[in-house]
């Protein structure tokens, strides 16, 4: 991948400096349920870095109501959204949050600062049939025009323009994330669901790891990653580190990071298959257990019985029925640390989305998306 592309002529508007930094909103505790703890097997898609599920990448077991976390966002964000198409096929905004407190200060860096931002955030569309589905990667670093939105504890944030994407959900949590989304995109998000750096590392821990092999060596002490070439059996800490590294392989962009999730999903489908779940009682409580603790979904979601429904009709999508990109853009002229969306490129791909159809390869042609390449791979 190179940091020397110029930028496309259909720059995006783009959108204002970040933020403060500050506690995400939105998200509220289930009361605790006085129901005995049923089990259920759901399939969902570990949509890059945080989530197993949506679709298909894996099985993932939630027991009931007592750790499930979820947001309003239909409340929050009310009738000033993309239309909500019905042609059978489903959008789902996924989130890894990158929150520096509680039980992921250590993860963050140590510092518990109160705030929270969205590390990783990814499209998975799903088409309709539900047998393939489409992810679309958002870099972090992309300057966007951010609306202005209202979160779910009803306060509004002004919008800005050149702002840092990742800015969206550090101002104003979940939904403001989904305003920016549905924004930028003209598709009306369907789904939400999140999951923290805690919840991820634990949950890989508790799949027994996830097998893959790297073309080169990587070595980032940011992310605590050292790694020779070669085949690795990545431990939750090491998954974690190899979702997070941006030093550690190629020009040490954002871009970079994403093709090293992105083919992380794939060894990450490809394990969970043979993991024997259903063999051992203890694994499928323990899996249970930590997903339930991990995930932040919209409201909609917010029961077993609605993941299991969810899920139900999403479990036939694998791996060689997914089609992973990146949204294009280029670097942005005045800071190589940011990019722009290319808007005429970027539009290739939500017409695709919209219409239901495959995203086309010219979508990312001469752009810096599409000069990136992953040095990591299902073992």
């Amino acid at each position: 991948m190179s940091a020397e592309s110029t930028p496309d002529s259909g720059n995006p508007e783009a959108s204002g400096p970040t933020g403060p930094r500050r506690r995400a909103k939105g998200r509220r505790r289930k009361p605790r349920s006085t129901r005995g703890k049923a089990l259920l097997v759901t399939a969902w898609a570990a949509a890059g870095v945080v989530v197993l599920g949506g679709t298909g990448l894996g099985y993932v077991y939630f027991k009931l109501n007592n750790n499930l976390n979820s947001v309003d966002i239909n409340q929050a964000l009310g009738t000033d959204r993309p239309l909500d198409v019905d042609n059978g096929s489903q959008d789902i905004l996924v989130l890894g949050s990158d929150t520096r407190s509680g039980s992921n200060k250590k993860l963050g860096g140590g510092i518990d600062d109160g705030s929270a931002r969205s590390d990783t955030a990814m499209i998975v569309h799903v088409y309709k049939g539900h047998k393939k589905a489409s992810v679309v990667s958002i870099p972090r670093d992309t300057l966007v025009e951010r609306p202005e939105c209202t979160d779910t504890e009803g306060d509004t944030h002004e919008g800005a323009s050149s702002a840092m994407f990742n800015s969206a959900y550090s101002t104003g949590g979940a939904a403001c994330a989904v305003k920016t989304v549905e924004s930028m995109t003209g598709i009306r998000m369907d789904h939400y669901i999140e999951v923290d750096f805690s919840g991820f590392q634990k949950l890989i821990d508790d799949l027994g790891g996830v097998k893959v092999t790297t073309a080169e060596d990587i070595s980032d002490p940011d992310s605590h990653l050292d790694l020779k070439a070669g085949t690795h059996q990545l431990t939750g800490e090491q998954a974690l580190g190899l979702v997070r590294t941006r030093h550690g392989v190629g020009d040490g962009s954002d871009l970079g990071r994403i093709q090293l999730q992105q083919a992380f999903i794939k060894a990450l489908v490809e394990q969970v298959k043979q993991v024997g779940v259903l063999t051992s009682p203890k694994k499928l409580w323990d899996l249970a257990d930590t997903a339930t603790n991990a995930v932040t979904t919209d409201s909609d979601l917010d029961s077993p019985q609605d993941l299991a429904s969810f899920a139900g009709g999403l479990k036939g999508i694998g791996s060689s029925n997914m089609t992973m990109v990146t949204m294009p853009v280029q670097y942005d002229p005045a800071d190589g640390n940011r990019v722009l969306m290319v808007k005429s490129k970027a539009d290739l791909v939500w017409k695709a989305l919209k219409n239901d159809r495959p995203i086309p390869k010219t979508a990312t042609e001469g752009t810096a998306t599409g000069k990136a390449k992953s040095v990591v791979g299902a073992a």
